[in-house]
């Protein structure tokens, strides 16, 4: 056998991942904030983009392929629209400000024509700040600052005001101190109860229930606040573990009270805040801002369109990088041609990814158009591979499409996830039911239950497979925990008790 070095041809196939195809496949993942922070990156990085600001004076009409058909038929449909200005010719002008004139009296500024008397030559008048509202409000305050503010006003004592911001740095989020009496004293070097005397009146700050050990101490502190503290509601603070369970009539042999006034101290109890310090430092709650927009047709279809809020748009400048690469040298000419691939490709990346959920949501609504129309109930068993074989796509294209994309319809709005759900077969061999329809009418049977038949886990799967659905008792419970619905026994006790 001949050992050496020889040529051979091999032909073979495989995938490379090009920075322009990751970058891609990102971009189609991304949210629609995510998407608009990396527009706003390469406009500042790339000098051939610019931010597309046209607006048309005509509304786009719909072409005859971009309608949905009727409920019975309904097809893949696309309806971009865009945000149009009024016409200022046609625009209401009651509600404009006259700046007036020379013989309108003091009140006209002829240095600063449409300007009142009041204001500052240098913009710092109304008319002069470009603000927004939301920027004039306070700030919110932040736990920190409301808390030392009280610690200035009760502790005279600069040694008892640092025990105070030792318990203040050691604050978790829910408000609680989660280290013990004992090691902050020894870290401090003074006395336990010199601590404990200082810890106990920050309890009575505002909010009251912050700088305690655990929940029973949290609750009555804010307890004490109200002038509720009893000892009958002290004895149910000491065995919430039996609230827990559920365990009411075992509450009112320990708690010597009847039914009635149980039920008066668990409300009680539910009105306190179990987290007092979770309610600061918190910023703007997050909007959720959908991503395709649904509306009802007039022949009873569907009418799907891109938001045009969540749409960056941008321009290739192409006037200019001819302008400039007429003159430029080499090294110019290659930067100016590199920045030109870059911002084409941008360009047609967004615009792939606009059309890819589009698509892709459209075929979701199709699929999925008993919901719209009926409801929960009505929600059919749904799996990636189901649309990916209709929009012919991957099915990881289309796990990233439908991932943290969200659609708003005339039930709400809804992240495309939520349309994909298991299936669980159904009875003689039937249509199967979705995981989703079979959870909500699991929760209806509950609610529906009477006080005098709490319904078992096996009441719940026979009623279930009267009406079609083969569904095992296990399946029901892991479904009933997920609902935060109590057991048979415990719903029980809670109506024999309520009654």
């Amino acid at each position: 056998m001949a050992m050496g070095p020889r040529l051979e041809f091999r032909q073979t196939q495989s995938l490379v991942m090009t920075p322009q195809l990751r970058q891609a496949i990102k971009l189609l993942q991304f949210t629609n904030l995510e998407a608009v922070a990396f527009v706003e990156e390469e406009l500042e990085r790339n000098p051939l983009l610019e931010r597309d600001e046209r607006s048309d004076s005509q509304p786009e009409q719909p072409a005859p392929d971009q309608r949905t058909q009727p409920a019975a038929e309904l097809d893949a449909v696309t309806l971009l629209r865009q945000e149009r200005m009024p016409d200022a010719v046609d625009a209401d002008h009651s509600n404009s400000y006259d700046g007036g004139s020379p013989g309108d009296g003091a009140s006209y500024d002829g240095a600063a024509e449409g300007s009142y008397a009041g204001a500052n030559r240098n913009g710092s008048g109304l008319d002069g700040d470009d603000r927004g509202i939301d920027a004039l409000a306070a700030a919110p305050r932040s736990l920190r600052t409301h808390l030392e503010e009280q610690l200035r006003l009760n502790f005279a004592d600069a040694g008892d005001r640092i025990v105070g911001a030792q318990l203040m740095a050691l604050l978790d989020p829910a408000g609680r101190v989660p280290v013990g009496t004992e090691e902050i004293a020894a870290a401090l070097g003074i006395a336990i109860e010199r601590v404990e005397r200082v810890r106990t009146a920050m309890m009575r700050f505002d909010p009251p229930g912050l700088f305690a050990r655990d929940l029973r101490e949290c609750l009555a502190a804010q307890l004490a606040d109200r002038n509720r503290l009893d000892p009958a509601i002290q004895r149910l603070l000491d065995n919430l573990e039996m609230l827990a369970r559920r365990d009411l009539r075992g509450l009112m042999q320990v708690c010597e009270v009847d039914s009635e006034d149980l039920s008066d101290m668990i409300g009680e109890i539910r009105a306190l805040d179990p987290k007092p310090g979770a309610g600061f430092d918190l910023g703007p709650m997050q909007q959720v801002i959908p991503d395709v927009l649904m509306r009802a047709a007039p022949d009873g279809g569907w009418i799907l369109e891109l938001n045009p809020d969540t749409m960056p748009r941008v321009l290739v400048n192409e006037a200019y990088h001819a302008r400039v690469s007429a003159r430029a040298g080499k090294e110019e000419r290659s930067f100016l041609g590199e920045n030109l691939s870059s911002a084409n490709w941008l360009v047609k990346s967004l615009q792939q990814r606009a059309n890819t959920i589009l698509k892709v949501a459209a075929e979701v609504v199709r699929q999925q158009n008993g919901f719209f129309t009926g409801g929960v109930g009505h929600l059919r068993p749904l799996i990636l591979r189901d649309i990916a074989e209709a929009v012919e796509m991957h099915e990881s294209t289309v796990s990233r499409v439908t991932a943290n994309k969200y659609i708003a319809t005339p039930r709400g709005t809804f992240e495309l996830k939520y349309f994909f759900t298991t299936a669980i077969n159904a009875v003689a061999g039937g249509d199967a039911h979705s995981a989703e329809s079979v959870r909500h009418r699991i929760r209806a049977l509950v609610h529906a239950e009477d006080p005098e038949d709490v319904l078992s886990d096996d009441a719940i799967v026979a009623a279930l497979r009267r009406e079609g659905v083969d569904i095992a008792r296990r399946t029901v419970a892991k479904y009933r925990d997920a609902l935060r619905i109590p057991s048979s026994v415990q719903r029980k006790r809670e109506k024999a008790v309520s009654a």
